[in-house]
């Protein structure tokens, strides 16, 4: 956390999602009915600086992807860019 304020990074899972919604991007494998009870954890983060801000347009989490056949316990961000 220091590190972010110190450099005014930007978080951008928190710019796109309110603090009180749940962010993750992991989900046990222990946890057979992962959907129905929503506990996880946020591995992924993507910080980016100020000057960057502006270009932010969205980022993705997609937990379909938990849903594969063969899934992974993790579910990465993507972030979109605005092209200028």
């Amino acid at each position: 956390m220091k590190i972010r304020n110190d450099f005014e990074f930007i978080d951008t899972g928190r710019k796109f999602v309110d603090p009180s919604t749940k962010l993750y991007s992991w989900w046990s494998y222990r946890n057979k009915d992962w959907k129905k009870h929503n506990r996880g954890r946020r591995l992924d983060h993507i910080w980016v600086s100020k000057p960057l801000e502006h270009r932010l347009d969205g980022i993705t989490c997609p937990p379909e992807i938990r849903d594969w056949d063969r899934p992974s316990d993790h579910v990465p961000f993507m972030i979109d860019l605005k092209i200028v």
